[in-house]
């Protein structure tokens, strides 16, 4: 389904992000996971793309592969690094020829193993461009984009930030998804600074729960980073093992989604990390799965 079809369909979506795994085996149990989520009847599921050739194709059979063995609609992410006009154009013919409608498109970040990548062979330096390019495209694709909450590191001012996106949405994108965040004053910090520079379509807040220690670690230490409110580092520190931080995220998680549905957002994109058990703890705290047979 186009994803201006799920947004006038539902009020608010829910949806799921998983990334390609490195093996067979483990692509074939992470298909199982996502299909077994039918059951919740998630607005869309989406999967990550690296800038790796194995990556691009994994990303691509598990989205078709999504599309033609279940009833959910699949967005593929899609990215300016590492790609000429011609390679791009082959993707989105290939996805097109596929059945599928939807893409969200980003600058993305050069492979780990070329880490001096020369950015200036690639089609596009920004996604701005792509956009464009994908909207250009005869399959008609819905677009999506990133949004910041928290900021984006490479662009300290935060007036020139806004333009930036404002120039993805001009350029045609149909939504907003945001990075991960965990204190929902930035969200709405965001959502108001979009609303100033004239950006009028559907955002969506990106929700991860922390599941260990070692897992914040990590979201701490990303490249565009993870501000974590000093009531959720009280919470985790009184935690005795990584079970107990679990169950913190998930407490956290669920709060965040209430207190979101509460102020009407537009949608919830959990990022899942390929897990999908936490996802499931929070709807049932929400009651969304239980709702979620009579949204229309």
């Amino acid at each position: 389904m186009h994803i201006q079809d799920i947004f006038r369909r539902h009020g608010t979506t829910f949806s799921f992000e998983f990334f390609p795994p490195k093996t067979d085996e483990a692509s074939e149990e992470l298909f199982e996971n996502i299909a077994r989520l039918q059951e919740l009847q998630p607005s869309f599921v989406s999967v990550t793309y690296g800038a790796g050739g194995s990556t691009r194709e994994r990303t691509h059979d598990l989205i078709v592969r999504i599309h033609r063995e279940t009833d959910l609609t699949a967005v593929s992410h899609l990215t300016c690094v590492c790609h000429t006009r011609d390679e791009l154009a082959a993707i989105l013919d290939r996805y097109a020829a596929s059945g599928i409608e939807n893409i969200l498109a980003l600058g993305g970040d050069p492979p780990r193993n070329l880490p001096n990548y020369d950015r200036s062979k690639d089609a596009f330096a920004y996604a701005e461009g792509l956009v464009r390019f994908v909207k250009s495209h005869p399959g008609g694709f819905g677009v999506g984009v990133a949004g910041f909450p928290e900021g984006h590191p490479s662009t300290p001012n935060r007036l020139k930030e806004m333009d930036y996106l404002k120039q993805k949405v001009d350029a045609g994108a149909d939504y907003v998804c945001t990075q991960l965040f965990f204190d929902n004053r930035d969200f709405y910090d965001f959502r108001e600074r979009c609303e100033l520079a004239g950006i009028r379509v559907p955002i969506l807040a990106g929700i991860m729960p922390v599941a260990s220690r070692k897992g914040m670690a990590t979201m701490a230490g990303m490249a565009l980073g993870a501000r974590f409110p000093a009531a959720l580092l009280r919470a985790v520190g009184r935690c005795a093992d990584d079970a107990s931080v679990a169950r913190v995220g998930v407490h956290w998680a669920t709060e965040q989604c209430r207190d979101l549905l509460d102020n009407e957002v537009r949608g919830i994109h959990f990022y899942t990390l390929n897990r999908s058990d936490a996802t499931r703890q929070i709807y049932e705290n929400l009651g969304v799965k239980d709702s979620a047979a009579l949204r229309v």
